[in-house]
């Protein structure tokens, strides 16, 4: 059911770092061609920073880890199913093409001995009364793998998410922050656990978290400064999104992708750079947690 690319066969097998990559940013996150370009700079950073990047996503019946540039051009293909946990099954029965989500791509790194993922934001908890909750969260409870990210996307309820992973247990460690990033923005008033100068500095409570608990577990680093969208200007942004997907009468599924593409038309591309911004850092940040890993020494490294 796996197919391994040879080289990141290779380094896992090596105790080699290594990164996976969600491919939900191309077929769903991202305008075409840029998002084929940032699954490519993406890839590029964690190569830079020393480790082997592994995107994910399923094709014919399989999980591939590690893509080829025809399979990143595939996703960018309109049809590409969004895979979670509770549908991973059926589009590998089906053999369709399908791209990972935070929770579906920590369910296969996991598997294949990957401790490391780099995304943008997960997903949470939704606005509202509905209690709509991303499958990302329950996976980050029973998944023990470091997921990098910029805090939960924005347009969630951040202090219900915030909570769910205090109650599940999913520490949460801020890289130059004392507080949970909101995805476009850098600052909100909910605290880390722990506070972290480096992703270095993160590797050993990461490697402890990942020997000692069957969970995920979050290293959060703020959008960089220069692109980041600030709270006010994105709350005027959302508003203005949230009346227009209202008299669309656009639900369900729809609602992020479509959300996310308004956001961007009425900020002028002020939230798409800060997205492309993110993904890029992230995905150098995540590199350098997984080579930090590969070095620890102790009773903890693995």
């Amino acid at each position: 059911m796996f197919v391994i690319a040879e080289e990141v066969r290779e380094a896992l097998a090596n105790d080699q770092p290594v990164v996976a990559l969600e491919s939900t940013v191309i077929a769903h996150g991202l305008p075409y061609p840029k998002n084929v370009e940032i699954a490519r700079e993406m890839e590029a950073n964690v190569r830079a920073a020393g480790a082997v990047p592994a995107t994910i996503a399923l094709f014919d019946g399989a999980v591939h880890v590690g893509l080829t540039e025809a399979q990143l051009e595939q996703l960018a293909e309109p049809g590409v199913e969004k895979v979670n946990l509770s549908n991973l099954s059926l589009v590998l029965a089906s053999k369709g093409v399908g791209a990972t989500t935070v929770a579906a791509t920590i369910w296969c790194a996991a598997r294949v001995g990957i401790d490391v993922m780099a995304t943008g934001g997960i997903g949470g908890v939704h606005r509202g009364d509905d209690w709509d909750v991303s499958s990302d969260l329950p996976a980050l409870a029973q998944t023990p793998v470091a997921v990098v990210c910029s805090g939960a996307k924005s347009i969630l309820d951040l202090r219900r998410t915030r909570e769910w992973l205090e109650t599940w247990g999913i520490p949460v460690v801020g890289v130059e922050t004392d507080v949970f990033p909101a995805f476009f923005s850098r600052l909100t008033e909910l605290p880390v656990d722990v506070r972290v100068e480096t992703p270095e500095d993160a590797a050993s409570i990461v490697g402890v978290h990942l020997t000692v608990r069957e969970s995920g577990i979050l290293v959060t680093v703020p959008v960089p400064a220069e692109h980041e969208v600030p709270v006010a200007a994105f709350n005027r942004f959302l508003a203005a999104a949230n009346a227009e997907l209202a008299a669309r009468n656009i639900r369900g599924a729809d609602v992020t992708p479509a959300l996310l593409d308004a956001l961007a038309r009425i900020s002028e591309g002020a939230t798409l750079r800060a997205n492309e911004a993110l993904l890029r850092n992230n995905a150098t940040m995540a590199a350098r947690l997984a080579v930090a890993l590969t070095q620890l020494d102790g009773e903890w490294a693995d």
